[in-house]
């Protein structure tokens, strides 16, 4: 699913511009899958999809993938709808160093957010 995050967020100037103060390579995990997501300044470098043998990363967000498909869709009901969300549920945990995360939180928040125009664009508006 984030195979395009790079053209979804890159195209974005507003977003870009949220996330110029964060430079660095972070871990999406939705087990059993995995993607190293490097930014810089803001622009997604590239997005790399696992398996990985350690792996560098500042900090990961990890998850089961049932609990990504359900915060990817187009419309995801309450509790699935935001990071945070999941946090307080249980279902993800943050690990590493926080401190990026925290001070880019909105950033990081639409960024993954972003596939969620492919889900609708599919047609999955479940």
């Amino acid at each position: 699913m984030l195979e395009k995050l790079a053209d979804l967020v890159n195209g974005d100037e507003a977003l870009v511009r949220r996330g110029r103060h964060l430079t660095g390579a972070f871990l999406v995990e939705a087990r059993p899958r995995a993607w190293l997501v490097h930014v810089l300044r803001g622009r997604i470098e590239k997005v790399e999809e696992g398996p990985f043998v350690m792996p560098s990363w500042r900090f990961a967000l990890r998850a089961e993938e049932a609990d990504w498909q359900r915060f990817w869709r187009p419309r995801p009901a309450p509790g699935d709808h935001d990071l945070l969300a999941l946090v307080r549920r249980g279902l993800m945990k943050f690990e590493g160093d926080l401190q990026p995360l925290m001070a880019n939180l909105l950033y990081l928040k639409a960024v993954l957010e972003a596939p969620r125009a492919l889900a609708a664009a599919a047609g999955g508006a479940r």
